[in-house]
């Protein structure tokens, strides 16, 4: 939406500096951008005198304005007043009249806001340092999906270091960033001494000894553990555990290390040691630490195995197959993978087909890329349910990962789908691809490039939730007189790689699971009655069942005495599967609930509240208690519907859980027997799960899935009951909340609207 100052600011610049030699039109469209920002910058560096313009507000333009003083009243240059004043309002801060160059009350109480939002109040007076922060694009406030506790670390950093001569201002805005890592390891470089000419924001050998003479623990200095806790809070939440800024250590932030040791597999010491402190800052952390795991271009063969095996790697990386015009000879050679068990070693697979530029990353190239990597995969014998490591090999940018990357693995799982999902799609490249790509196109494992270290896409990113392999240096391995080119690759071990017993054979990852059916369902006959009711009861119970969960007034509860004969008789119970299409695990209890649900009440109401509709009201309640950090719904949907790498209470493995539960709960009230319909959608019904959903839940259009939305969350009044149970699962996570009727319909819509565009995207996979 045009802002008319805005396009008046972008009309003044443009009139009174347009025939200027070197200054560069904005346009005139009433839009915010880096566009008219740099018009502004060039605008100021031709009133002080500056003849060579530039976009940068560099040193240049920040000491030509000391030389003048600050900026405020009675200021000389009537222009230069006139800039700070369209540059705020830019920025979205009220400057007052522009008809003139005064610097009058408005425009210092604009700059007192702005001040404040960065982090330290003051007069009203423009600084070189405030100045510069005005014309640019940084956010000062907390913006939709920022966190308040990153923005208090973002402004207590400007407060803090402002007066060091290369710390300029950060974004205030609640998101971390390459900016605002650059600060903070800034912040730490004066701390250790480094003098300030010197603090680059790198992860130098001086950085790097001064951290680990500074082992943070209780009783250290507050201002290391404030950099410690600050740079925890950037790094997010470890399942569930989060840090807190502070000053002293407490049991919280005791907590959170113990928990981001744990996760980035690093020895559990509870405090903030080098290798700690490594990894909170830097994507390779400590390179020199522990490696489980490996991977490299050049052939294993017997001898190297097991010397890889001696070093102590349990698992090595192998190309599947090289572009035809490669000379690396570097996919897995005839007989290598015999090679490799025989010494000791799994494998883990890795595609790679010209990715190293952003014009190699297309919809039908990764479409392509897939049916390769799976011909070449079924040539090596590798069991249905093998993860294939995808490769994004170069420094994406967001825009890239938007523009070409996201459609380059919508066209790999397409791909993998025309060929009947025999094989899970991972992902290898830079925090940012693999987080982005596991939510976005739902790559099940990333492969992070972690030694890349100065990728953009590693630089104020957290590891992503679903790392399995994080490589962290290259170097050459030495055995005897072999050497060859080797990356060391830290491994978590949620994806084992491939065993022997993972090559040659038939077995999917659901067989253990139908073949359990199979004998539930043998064991619901015998005992009588409807098997179809009992096979449901027994996979939703004990979780979904009995008054506390509401599931005696939603369906009803259990049989107990056949949930006895069962536990007796039936064969043992399987809890989870990986799912044959995007390989999450899959609960088996609340697939089990879903379907129940469904097949007692149908379409509707509590049918649906079974699945899909008790979730979304769970979620929206989670949204209504982020209200600071997102005001707007939609964005939350976008940021934590159906994802795989963020903490969620409606994440992608709930979804499937829900859509599989309703088409099987559906062909069951159809007719079919529960065993068959499990089977069916099992091996083949999977792979169209969501369009078979989109299609027979909601009529396969955006206004069904947002008007049967709006019903779920209170739009459809007629029972009272559960209407109960809907508010009882808004306020489990939204606490004091406006209910869904409550809110404004400008407000409401936006979520529902995020809701049934996640669903019709998801159909379209």
């Amino acid at each position: 939406m045009a802002d008319p100052k805005v396009l008046e600011a972008q009309r003044w610049v443009n009139s009174t500096y347009g025939a200027v030699p070197g200054y560069e039109r904005c346009p005139e469209n009433g839009v915010t951008s880096w566009a008219v920002m740099f018009s502004l910058t060039r605008a100021l560096q031709h009133e002080l005198g500056i003849t060579t313009l530039s976009d940068a507000f560099g040193p240049t333009t920040l000491g030509k304005l000391a030389e003048r003083g600050n900026v405020g009243p009675d200021y000389g240059n009537a222009n230069i007043v006139r800039i700070a004043k369209f540059g705020l309002f830019c920025k979205g801060y009220w400057a007052g009249d522009t008809s003139n160059g005064d610097f009058d009350g408005d425009l210092y109480a604009a700059v007192r806001e702005l001040k404040a939002d960065v982090g330290f109040s003051s007069d009203g007076y423009i600084p070189p340092k405030i100045f510069k922060a005005i014309l640019n694009m940084d956010a000062y406030v907390l913006l939709s999906g920022g966190r308040s506790e990153v923005r208090d670390v973002q402004r207590w950093l400007n407060a803090t270091y402002i007066n060091k001569s290369t710390f300029f201002v950060i974004p205030c805005d609640g998101h971390y960033t390459r900016d605002v890592q650059v600060a903070l390891m800034r912040a730490i470089q004066y701390q250790i001494g480094i003098p300030e000419d010197q603090a680059t924001g790198n992860f130098g050998p001086g950085t790097q000894n001064g951290l680990r003479n500074n082992t943070v623990r209780p009783g250290s200095p507050a201002a290391w553990v404030q950099l410690f806790s600050a740079a925890c809070v950037f790094n997010g939440g470890v399942g569930g555990v989060f840090a807190e800024f502070t000053s002293s250590w407490d049991a919280a932030l005791g907590a959170f290390v113990t928990a981001f040791q744990d996760f980035s597999l690093l020895t559990r010491t509870g405090i903030g040691d080098y290798a700690t402190w490594a990894q909170l800052l830097v994507s390779t952390g400590d390179p020199d630490r522990p490696a489980g795991a490996c991977d490299t271009r050049f052939h294993i063969s017997a001898s190297r195995a097991q010397a890889l095996k001696a070093a102590g790697y349990q698992v090595v990386g192998r190309y599947l197959d090289e572009d035809p015009w490669s000379t690396l000879d570097k996919e897995i050679q005839p007989g290598e993978l015999d090679a490799i068990f025989a010494g000791g070693l799994r494998v883990f697979p890795i595609s790679q087909y010209a990715a190293d530029a952003v014009g190699d990353f297309t919809w039908s190239n990764g479409y392509d890329h897939a049916l390769r990597a799976h011909d070449r995969a079924v040539g090596y014998g590798f069991n249905r349910g093998t993860v294939i490591y995808f490769a994004v090999d170069y420094d994406a940018t967001g825009e890239q990962i938007t523009s070409h990357i996201i459609p380059y693995f919508q066209g790999i799982q397409a791909g993998l789908g025309a060929r009947g999902k025999r094989y899970v799609a991972g992902v290898y490249g830079s925090r940012n691809v693999c987080a982005r790509v596991s939510d976005e196109a739902f790559a099940r494992y990333s492969f992070v490039s972690g030694m890349s270290w100065g990728f953009s896409g590693n630089l104020g990113f957290p590891l992503p939730a679903n790392w399995s392999f994080n490589q962290i240096k290259e170097f050459d391995f030495t055995a005897g007189g072999d050497v060859f080119a080797l990356d060391r690759d830290v491994r978590r071990g949620n994806d084992p790689g491939v065993g022997r017993e993972n090559v040659g054979g038939s077995d999917s990852p659901v067989d253990a699971y139908l073949r359990y059916v199979d004998g539930l369902y043998a064991t619901a006959v015998a005992y009588g009655g409807d098997p179809n009711q009992r096979v449901m009861e027994y996979l939703r119970y004990p979780t979904y069942n009995g008054a506390w969960s509401g599931w005696e007034l939603l369906i009803g509860n259990v049989d107990q005495a056949w949930i006895e004969h069962a536990q007796a008789h039936a064969p043992a119970r399987v809890e989870s599967y990986v799912d044959p299409s995007l390989g999450i695990t899959v609960n088996v209890d609340h697939l089990g609930a879903t379907a129940n649900a469904v097949y007692l009440k149908g379409n509707g109401g509590r049918g649906d509240f079974g699945g899909w509709s008790g979730d979304l009201a769970t979620f929206y309640g989670e949204w209504r208690s982020h209200g600071d950090e997102y005001a707007s719904g939609y964005a939350f949907c976008a940021d934590r519907l159906a994802k795989i790498n963020v903490l969620s209470s409606f994440p992608l493995n709930d979804l499937v859980e829900d859509v599989d539960g309703y088409l099987i709960g559906s062909a069951v009230r159809n007719g079919a027997r529960i065993d068959q319909a499990i089977r069916a959608h099992l091996t083949d019904g999977h792979r169209t799960r969501f369009r078979q959903f989109y299609v027979n839940r909601y009529g396969g259009t955006v206004t069904g899935v947002r008007d049967a939305a709006w019903n779920a969350l209170g739009g459809d009044t007629a029972d009272a009951q559960l209407a109960g149970l809907t508010e009882a699962a808004i306020r489990r996570t939204g606490g004091v909340c406006l209910l869904p009727t409550q809110l404004p319909a400008a407000k409401l819509e936006p979520f529902l609207q995020g809701y049934a565009e996640t669903i019709e995207r998801l159909s379209r996979g």
